[in-house]
């Protein structure tokens, strides 16, 4: 009906229009974007045939966005690192690659949170983006350009990286779908950092989209040949699946109480599957999960099997010059001399804190190992778990450094290595996004997604900003 140029052209005049007020997009590459478009007019103009086509390039023509933390080449790869801000990307991504091959045409690489470690997308490299539902809002971090440019409705598909929350917070902050997948299975190479040590088992790349239907295809094309792993051409039946919901992390006292209206939500999605499916939706209480928060960061700081340390924050800050000193680059800040954000210096000082605990660090391993059993014990090859994805709706810039952990309840779900699915439920009082977890054991990401188009045809799903 329309044309690949066409199509293009629209969401770049989108970016355009929108982008000066939320500053998602970084860097763009509009012609290059362009001509690209007019080589698959060229392509379908020929008409090799429809389904030759839809095979081999399932995502033709379909405009994308890249975090920036990914290599997408000829675009900035400085993770708002300022020592960076020089360095181009020579070579796209594992997945950019992928996503190219399929036909999918980049439009630019959008903002990330410094060394995409905090929950509130601003660096001094690009600044700071804001939420388009509320300009004064959070997009949380770290793919937050990519929750904000898919829900101002600039791009169809986001490349985003999830480590302690990183694509489900943008996600539900900006009222979108996000997938992170099981473990393992879509590659992480090409972005900056990428995971060293045990982290490797808990950086997981995934798709975000508006549309829960989108998830699926994008996610086949990301996992390439990993993607049998992920069962997702299984059936799934929604009326056999056995549904469990937690309200709340059981109390922790580093994180806020979850708010009134994000319970609402999640209790008429527990009606709403109890009527319409037949269902009995389980509520359980997962005493372990009150310690969130202390087992994410035992987990993140451990060895791996060989014994091999993570890599040090503050020496990722330095980036192979000079090692940063976050008492120094505190003072620095006090007096507006620091090129690093306050969360990046704070996380450097706070790491060197917990380093100094061992036998400490030993007993939380050891409970993450545990609850991991039970929620694989709990989940099996048929379950679900309904889960609050924050405390809160998305806050106003600069409050998370008052309530820094509450990314708590996103981050459990990288150590346990389980698929999760952000799902939009559409806008609350405020005029700002809701949304729930789907949470499934590993490999069962079919579950959770299936679920997500099942409620997004239910609670409307993404909502355009400034349309109520």
């Amino acid at each position: 009906q329309v044309t690949c140029t066409e199509v293009v052209e629209a969401y770049v005049e989108r970016i355009k229009e929108v982008n000066p007020l939320i500053n998602a997009v970084v860097k763009d590459r509009f012609e290059e974007a362009l001509q690209e478009a007019q080589q698959v007019d060229k392509l379908l103009s020929e008409g090799p045939g429809d389904d030759y086509l839809e095979e081999k390039f399932p995502l033709l023509g379909v405009p994308i966005t890249v975090k920036e933390a990914f290599s997408l080449y000829g675009m900035p790869n400085t993770s708002g690192l300022v020592n960076r801000r020089n360095v181009i990307a020579t070579s796209d991504a594992t997945v950019v690659s992928r996503l190219k091959q399929a036909g999918a045409i980049p439009l630019g690489v959008t903002n990330c949170s410094e060394l995409c470690m905090w929950y509130e997308s601003s660096n001094r490299v690009y600044g700071r983006t804001n939420n388009p539902y509320d300009l004064q809002r959070i997009v949380g971090g770290s793919s937050g350009g990519e929750g904000s440019v898919l829900a101002a409705a600039c791009s169809v598909i986001g490349v985003g990286s999830d480590i302690g929350g990183s694509i489900r917070m943008p996600a539900f902050f900006n009222g979108v779908f996000g997938h992170k997948p099981t473990t393992g299975v879509v590659p992480n190479d090409g972005q900056f950092p990428n995971a060293l040590g045990v982290r490797t088992s808990y950086l997981c790349t995934g798709p975000m989209c508006r549309y829960a239907e989108d998830l699926e295809p994008v996610l086949r094309v990301m996992a390439g040949p990993g993607v049998s792993k992920l069962k997702l051409n299984e059936k799934v039946s929604l009326e056999k699946i056995k549904f469990h919901c937690m309200d709340h992390d059981g109390g922790s006292i580093f994180v806020s109480p979850v708010d009134k209206e994000i319970l609402q939500a999640q209790k008429k999605v527990v009606e709403h599957l109890e009527n319409d499916l037949g269902v009995q939706v389980q509520r359980v209480a997962i005493h372990k999960m009150k310690y969130s928060l202390q087992i994410w960061s035992a987990m993140m700081l451990s060895k791996d099997g060989e014994g091999q340390e993570t890599q040090r924050f503050t020496d990722l800050l330095g980036d192979h010059g000079k090692p940063v000193w976050p008492l120094w680059e505190l003072m620095k800040w006090l007096v507006g001399m620091s090129s690093h954000t306050l969360p990046a210096i704070v996380l450097g000082l706070t790491e060197k804190l917990v380093n100094l605990d061992l036998s400490g660090k030993a007993k939380l391993v050891s409970m993450g190992k545990s609850l991991q059993e039970e929620m694989e014990a709990l989940l099996g090859p048929d379950g679900v778990l309904l889960y609050p994805s924050h405390p809160t709706i998305a806050p106003k810039h600069h409050s998370p450094i008052c309530m820094p952990f509450n990314f708590a309840y996103t981050a459990i779900f990288n150590v346990l290595g389980l698929p999760v699915t952000q799902c939009p439920l559409g806008l609350g009082s405020e005029g700002l996004p809701l949304g729930i977890q789907l949470v499934a054991a590993a490999y069962n990401d079919h579950l959770t997604l299936a679920v997500a188009r099942y409620l997004e045809k239910a609670f409307g799903g993404w909502v355009l900003p400034g349309k109520v």
